[in-house]
C-alpha cells in the first residue's frame, strides 16, 4: 500500500514480504489495521465509530484494528 500526505511519514517501507511478494515476513499487518490508521489520519477515533448489527455495536475495524504509529509523522 502507498500513501501520501496527511500526517504520513514519507520515504519509507515497513515491513517487508518473502522473494515473491506473496506473504508477509516482516511486520505484518491486517487490513483493519490499515484502516484504523486512515481514520485516525482523518482525525476520527475507530474504537469509537459503531454500527448496530444483529444486536451488537460493532466496530469499522472490526475487533482487531490498531494504529500503525510507524507510519506516522
Amino acid at each position: 500500500m502507498w500513501l501520501a500526505g496527511a500526517g504520513v511519514k514519507g520515504g519509507q517501507a515497513i515491513g517487508a514480504t518473502d522473494e515473491l511478494g506473496f506473504e508477509a515476513v516482516e511486520d505484518p499487518y491486517h487490513v483493519s489495521d490499515l484502516h484504523a490508521t486512515v481514520l485516525h489520519l482523518m482525525g476520527l477515533d475507530h474504537t469509537k465509530l459503531t454500527y448496530f448489527y444483529h444486536g451488537l455495536e460493532e466496530r469499522l475495524t472490526g475487533q482487531r484494528g490498531q494504529v500503525i504509529e510507524g507510519a506516522l509523522a
